[in-house]
């Protein structure tokens, strides 16, 4: 055995609880080291009562989590599992879990961030606000309206759920995203449980100020959501609480809690500002460290938090999100079938042709997010010939990953009026070789990627880790381990990547205004409860020059 290998097997133990869109994982990395030493995940099944709604069952959430424990646990052995002295908990973000405290069970299927049945509520918000701004709350939240954020989920959930109307009523309810579930289930549910969040799921609620850390009063009056359902905002860094009687890891502390996307930027070691990673997943995301300053995006982007570590000041990200990045391979595969395994071929078919013979893809399923936020649009494929392929269609789509990539980073640019320098990059999608170097190309930057899957899951060990002192996991100090990486650098020309670009956007604007706005949607709560009580021909007259009204400020 190696001197490092008797180090690492004399050092504490840090477990993760990484739960992601599809999948949920359970690993176990030794302190001050990258590699996790073991894993169990177990595939969630989607649930999509319609068409563009996203669901899953809590309970499965936590049944999958339970079980992960109990595999790892049990391959690791008592003398190695009694080692794990404190656990990290990573999320999807945005996802909305609503559930009765005296009884721990859901009252609906969580909401997943992904899901657009929002789109009312959005109509009924902008209804609100003066000129019908979707920026106008960014001062505060540092986001746009929209069905993406988790206030508007909670907000559909108290209209159209009875059981939610009466929890809420009879000061039964409890909301959170995924993490608040998980932690309040593990440290005794109904029995105790903790009921929290970190700064950076809080974030992403649009329910919290940007600046204070705290639930928004203005925030919470306009969404009329009453403050008691909402859980405690603490730091990303500190112990929350103890595991509860009936989880594998009894008594163990849990002590980190990151988005999945906040914890990739700690995963990479991006603590410098400046300093950007970008994920690719289901959906892409990329965060841009802009430091202790909170940055106010006027170019689409979003301004949120990238990490707290206990009493230290709030670190801030600009970030970009893109909806629809692996999701469109699987698109491909499912409705398309133009392949059967993702992983083995959308390489190697999309390298049978050089380019995408003009060939430009929109992926904008359920609208398009960063920098454009326009939830009418929809999906496109354009410059077809006669003699495209489906090898053009599956290479313009991985191309589409990248040019929404060089939105962001474009926009980034100009909040911030420094361009970056290189783009640090993880996720299950940076296997594909090609992929990443399109991304160097078309965007014209080093393109650096981690040659580890679990960087995710390696911030919130860290943010564990790090709370139980800095003899467990110091992630400042020299001689951590750190994720090794290799370089793709562009290949292209200035011009040929800025030709091909402008053609993207072009691409962009066809695929814009597909859906029209329900018109009836656009009224307030209190317009309508004021014309349910004016008498029926009245009603009418009134309802009509309502629409003409909304028709002529829309045009």
């Amino acid at each position: 055995m190696s001197e490092n290998e008797q180090q690492q097997q004399q050092r504490p133990l840090v477990g993760v609880i990484d739960a992601s869109t599809r999948t949920v994982k359970f690993g176990v990395f030794v302190s001050q080291h990258i590699k996790e030493l073991a894993e169990h995940a177990i595939d969630l099944e989607p649930i999509t009562p319609k068409e563009g709604w996203s669901e899953q069952d809590p309970l499965k959430i936590l049944e999958a989590v339970k079980i992960c424990m109990e595999k790892v646990v049990a391959g690791l052995g008592p003398v190695k599992a009694n080692n794990i002295i404190t656990i990290g908990i990573t999320n999807q973000r945005e996802t909305t879990i609503v559930w009765d405290k005296t009884t721990g069970k859901p009252l609906y299927n969580a909401l997943v961030w992904n899901d657009i049945r929002t789109d009312s509520t959005v109509d009924i918000i902008l209804a609100k606000i003066p000129e019908n701004n979707k920026n106008h709350f960014k001062p505060v939240c540092g986001l746009p309206i929209s069905p993406y954020f988790s206030a508007f989920k909670l907000k559909w959930l108290m209209h159209h759920v009875p059981a939610v109307k009466k929890a809420i009523k009879e000061k039964k309810c409890l909301f959170g995203t995924v993490d608040t579930w998980l932690l309040w289930n593990l440290t005794g549910g109904p029995k105790g449980g903790k009921h929290l969040t970190d700064v950076t799921n809080a974030s992403r609620t649009f329910l919290m100020n940007i600046e204070t850390l705290y639930w928004d009063a203005q925030l919470l009056s306009t969404f009329k959501i009453p403050v008691n359902i909402l859980p405690e905002i603490r730091s990303s860094s500190e112990i929350y609480g103890a595991i509860g009687d009936m989880w594998p890891l009894k008594g163990v502390t849990i002590s980190g809690i990151l988005g999945n996307q906040q914890s990739a930027l700690l995963g990479q070691s991006c603590f410098k500002e400046g300093m950007a990673k970008n994920t690719y997943r289901s959906g892409c995301f990329l965060l841009y460290n802009t430091g202790n300053n909170r940055v106010q995006s006027s170019h689409g982007l979003v301004t949120t938090v990238a990490y707290k570590l206990g009493d230290q000041a709030p670190i801030y990200a600009l970030e970009g999100s893109v909806a629809i990045a692996g999701a469109a391979m699987k698109w491909l595969r499912d409705n398309m079938g133009f392949m059967k395994d993702i992983s083995k071929e959308t390489e190697s078919l999309a390298k049978e042709v050089f380019s995408t013979g003009d060939v430009y893809f929109v992926p904008a399923f359920k609208g398009l997010y960063a920098p454009y936020w326009r939830k009418d649009a929809r999906g496109i494929i354009c410059g077809l010939t006669a003699f495209s392929t489906k090898q053009h269609i599956i290479r313009a789509a991985l191309e589409a990953v990248c040019f929404q990539t060089r939105d962001i980073l474009e926009a980034m640019n100009k909040d911030c009026g420094i361009p970056l320098e290189k783009l640090h990059v993880d996720g299950v999608m940076t296997t594909n070789n090609l992929l990443m170097q399109l991304q160097a190309d078309i965007s014209g930057v080093p393109v650096i990627r981690a040659q580890s899957q679990d960087v995710t899951a390696l911030g919130a060990a860290m943010a564990a880790g790090m709370a139980r002192g800095v003899d467990v996991w110091d992630i400042y100090a020299e001689e951590r381990e750190l994720v090794p990486s290799d370089t793709f650098l562009p290949t292209s020309t200035e011009d040929e990547r800025d030709t091909r670009y402008t053609k993207w956007k072009m691409a962009v604007q066809r695929s814009l205004g597909w859906v029209s706005p329900k018109k009836s949607a656009v009224m307030t709560e209190e317009r309508y409860q004021l014309l349910s009580s004016i008498p029926g021909s009245l009603y009418a007259i009134l309802s009509f020059g309502l629409l003409v009204l909304s028709q002529y400020l829309d045009n």
